[in-house]
């Protein structure tokens, strides 16, 4: 056993024991982690936006635009039902080694196969859902892992730095796709990413990570009573439930019909590329921001209160893009939405990372995965083939408007005043004993 290793505790089950002062390392290993991620991710990226462009431009439907979001993200909402009681049962760095190995190689193939001549739209979407499936499985191991190699008290800071600089790639990936796409080719973008893929994997493998200890544990329960035991835990917890009932709510009223912006852009204010650009940055910018200064205010943020305040405030903004005539203003909204979202996201997730023991943690973060990826596809099933029909900014205003009531419902609701009031005694508990550590 290696001293990174050994610097980690013993087991799995304490959070008390994942402070800073017994981890010793700490800073290193999340660097080398959120690195290799990093690079990773802005492979992902580039064809994230490259594919995007590339169906909305060249076919300009909105029933292909849906369909593109049911292979994109509708795999990974099935196997992440599999996959989050994997990332409690093996070893977690090695999870994430395979998915994204298995990613690079179907853009691989892809790739050769466009350069033989073979684009057709089946195949792209096949793709979409191979490189699905890898982040279903990737997913809740990388939500899992963090808490084991991070301390606990600064779980929040690190999650907002690590929304920064997805933002910052969200801001760099479009420009930079942009400039391969409008130059080169699409191709050249998935080769790019198979580039950047066996970079991560690289850097993840200088990382010992260890085994959770019921997971190396030969009498650890069946496959299915793991299954059994997290959707139990996911259900009868207050909290837990509904924290994924306001993802659920979130990504089908409102990050669904957002993905409907760039279609509004091409019919409403021309095809360029780079106005779609320009709107990426512009949510980008905005969430570069907004995770940076979630990273320095972590401590004295509230977590709920930002899901709450967030959640209904997602609703207002799609109601004033729905009624936006003027680029600019809309580029404006955009940057708004995207200073928002890591108030949202990075409590939410912090949340459940400081409130579920790390053993079960796989399994709901495997469970948050589907609520995302089964939420967006289900929103555009509907709402793509209604852009067909109706005009953006009618579903833009009317999604919104539904999004502001449901929300307050499930803030009012006596189950929503429950949850929202184990969230307050949790966090309560937390500051006071980080108080009394830094006492001691």
């Amino acid at each position: 056993m290696d001293a990174a290793t050994t610097n980690q505790p013993d087991t799995a089950t304490d959070l008390d024991s994942q402070s800073s002062a017994n981890m010793p390392g700490w800073k290193k290993r999340v660097a080398i982690f959120m690195t290799g991620q990093t690079v990773s991710m802005f492979g992902s990226f580039l064809v994230q936006y490259a594919i995007m462009w590339h169906l909305t431009l060249t076919t300009k439907s909105g029933l292909v635009l849906a369909l593109a979001a049911i292979f994109g993200f509708l795999p990974q909402a099935i196997v992440s039902i599999f996959a989050g009681v994997w990332a409690d049962r093996v070893n977690r760095r090695a999870m994430i080694i395979v998915s994204d190995s298995v990613i690079a190689l179907a853009t691989l193939g892809l790739a050769l196969l466009m350069l033989s001549g073979v684009d057709d739209l089946w195949l792209i979407f096949l793709v979409m859902a191979v490189r699905s499936v890898g982040a279903g499985v990737q997913m809740p191991a990388v939500s899992a892992l963090l808490p084991q190699i991070v301390p606990t008290d600064k779980l929040m800071s690190i999650n907002g730095i690590n929304s920064s600089i997805q933002s910052a790639l969200g801001l760099l990936a479009p420009v930079a796709a942009a400039a391969v796409y409008a130059n080169m080719s699409i191709v050249a973008i998935f080769f790019i990413d198979v580039i950047t893929a066996v970079i991560g994997i690289g850097l993840l493998t200088l990382i010992a990570v260890p085994t959770l200890e019921r997971a190396a544990s030969a009498d650890k329960p069946s496959y299915f009573a793991d299954l059994k035991d997290g959707i139990n835990y996911i259900f009868t917890h207050d909290l837990v439930r509904w924290v994924m009932g306001i993802f659920a709510i979130v990504f089908l009223l409102t990050v669904a019909p957002s993905n409907l912006s760039p279609l509004m852009i091409a019919r409403n204010f021309g095809t360029e590329v780079w106005k779609l650009t320009v709107l990426e940055v512009s949510f980008s910018v905005g969430m570069a921001l907004g995770g940076a200064l979630i990273a320095v205010f972590a401590k004295k943020v509230n977590r709920i209160s930002l899901i709450i305040g967030t959640s209904i405030f997602f609703g207002m903004l799609a109601v004033a893009l729905g009624f936006t005539t003027n680029l600019i203003l809309y580029y404006v909204l955009f940057f708004i939405i995207g200073l928002a979202v890591p108030a949202f996201f990075t409590s939410a997730m912090t949340l459940l990372q400081e409130t579920v023991e790390l053993e079960r943690q796989g399994r709901v973060f495997g469970f948050v995965g589907i609520v995302i990826s089964v939420a967006m596809p289900l929103g555009m099933a509907v709402l793509g083939p209604l852009a067909d029909v109706f005009r953006v900014e009618s579903l833009l205003i009317a999604t919104g408007g539904l999004m502001v009531v449901v929300a307050a419902a499930a803030i009012l609701l006596p189950s929503g005043r429950k949850a929202i009031a184990a969230a307050h005694a949790s966090t309560g508990k937390q500051s006071s004993e980080t108080e009394a550590k830094v006492g001691s």
